[in-house]
């Protein structure tokens, strides 16, 4: 018998849980019985995030062994992430501007969802600024920065840590070896748990057919239009020339992560796929420097489907509300998103938490956000997918900027 596929399993395992969730839609049960099946997969992935991130990052910053060398990489890094971030905000001014999805809409015949359970995250993003998110960049404890999940404080010290290695010439050998046989351990781990994946899409996919069911998508299906247009806009055009720039097809990396990409859009989470990403992006030619800190460092600075979601959503809020914001209000409202978005990566439904913390502040009422949080999850996993691929590409563009060759989709599946 010919075997099934990761991504043909991951699929079946998504269109079952899409009827089943269909059948038994409005039955708490179901919820019950399939949550934990979810749960456990996301914990699993969770598990082996934060040791492959460490482990890889000290072996591939330990081999490029010089400061100016990786500050050149930091550097040209966070260039790109404020570019692609930047035009990630205008596709979504553009998009919401053009079609006005909140024009018109009736609020008595949409439902009110319970905010509260991203309220006390909100309150602590409220005073989150750009400065506490550098400040908080260095860690007091890594202990307590890896039992929290603190990316940006991890790859510090990883960076650090691996900078340290370097240093110490052949007495840091043996220390990269246990890293170098680390990373290879977690990735068998990384491989053992994928094969789990189509339950956990089964249940995850489940549980949200059956709370929400297709008819919540009628009230304000143009803006989910808008938002899954707008998305798709910009992978084939926005990511798709910057693809093109550096001799790649965007075509071709999507197809190369097909599995991931269905994995993290029934998931609603990036952080499921990171360390296959970092695994693909490296067989691909990306060196583990690379992969290993502009993958991780993206998950907090490169987050195109979230900012250009947080664009249309909060003018889908005013426009639902007849407010009327300038070109200027606008920019203004999406620049304090984006800064306040930074950091805080690692925050389940992150976007709507930031667009919580932040709408009141330009005058456009918070309560609105409780018209579409019963949604929320449905545009999660649409901005999930343009996370994945704009941190795929970044790992390539800045691979090819700094001179290293790319293995093309062909010559992958070859291998």
């Amino acid at each position: 018998m010919k075997k099934i596929s990761l991504a043909w399993q991951i699929f079946i395992g998504l269109a079952l849980g899409i009827i089943v969730g269909a059948v038994f839609y409005g039955n708490p049960h179901v919820a019950s019985y399939l949550q934990p099946i979810g749960d456990i997969f996301i914990r699993l992935i969770k598990m082996i995030v934060v040791p492959i991130v460490i482990s890889s990052l000290i072996v591939g910053v330990a081999g490029v062994g010089d400061m100016k060398s990786l500050g050149k990489l930091g550097g040209k890094t966070l260039l790109y992430f404020e570019i692609i971030t930047t035009i990630a905000i205008f596709v979504g001014l553009l998009a919401a501007n053009v079609f006005h999805p909140g024009a018109g809409v009736d609020k008595s015949k949409l439902v009110k969802t319970d905010i509260n359970s991203y309220v006390s995250t909100a309150e602590q993003t409220e005073s989150h600024s750009m400065i506490d998110t550098v400040v908080n960049i260095v860690p007091t404890n890594i202990i307590q920065s890896i039992a929290n999940g603190e990316m940006l404080p991890i790859i510090f010290f990883s960076v650090m840590f691996g900078l340290g290695v370097a240093a110490i010439g052949e007495k840091g050998t043996p220390i990269i070896n246990f890293f170098r046989g680390t990373a290879d351990a977690m990735f068998y781990v990384t491989n053992q748990i994928m094969k789990l994946a189509p339950f956990g899409v089964f249940a995850l996919i489940g549980v949200t057919v059956s709370k929400f069911g297709v008819t919540s998508l009628i009230p304000l299906g143009k803006l989910v239009l808008v938002v899954y247009g707008a998305m798709f806009f910009f992978i084939l055009v926005v990511l798709g020339l910057t693809a093109k720039l550096v001799g790649f097809n965007i075509i071709h990396l999507i197809k190369y992560l097909k599995d991931e990409l269905i994995l993290g859009y029934t998931t609603a989470s990036s952080e499921t796929v990171l360390p296959r990403i970092m695994e693909k992006m490296e067989k691909l030619g990306c060196p583990k420097a690379i992969t290993s800190f502009v993958i991780p460092t993206g998950y907090s600075f490169n987050l195109d489907g979230s900012t250009l979601y947080q664009a249309i959503a909060a003018l889908f809020i005013a426009q639902m509300y007849g407010i009327d914001m300038s070109i200027m209000d606008q920019i203004t409202l999406v620049l304090v998103l984006m800064l306040t978005s930074k950091g805080i990566a690692g925050v389940p439904g992150v976007s709507f938490v930031v667009l919580l913390a932040t709408l009141g502040s330009v005058g456009i009422p918070v309560e609105g956000l409780a018209f579409i949080a019963g949604i929320d999850r449905i545009l999660d996993m649409a901005r999930t997918c343009v996370n994945i691929v704009g941190n795929s590409l970044a790992a390539i563009v800045i691979t090819k900027w700094e001179g290293h060759k790319i293995k093309n989709y062909q010559e992958q599946k070859v291998a």
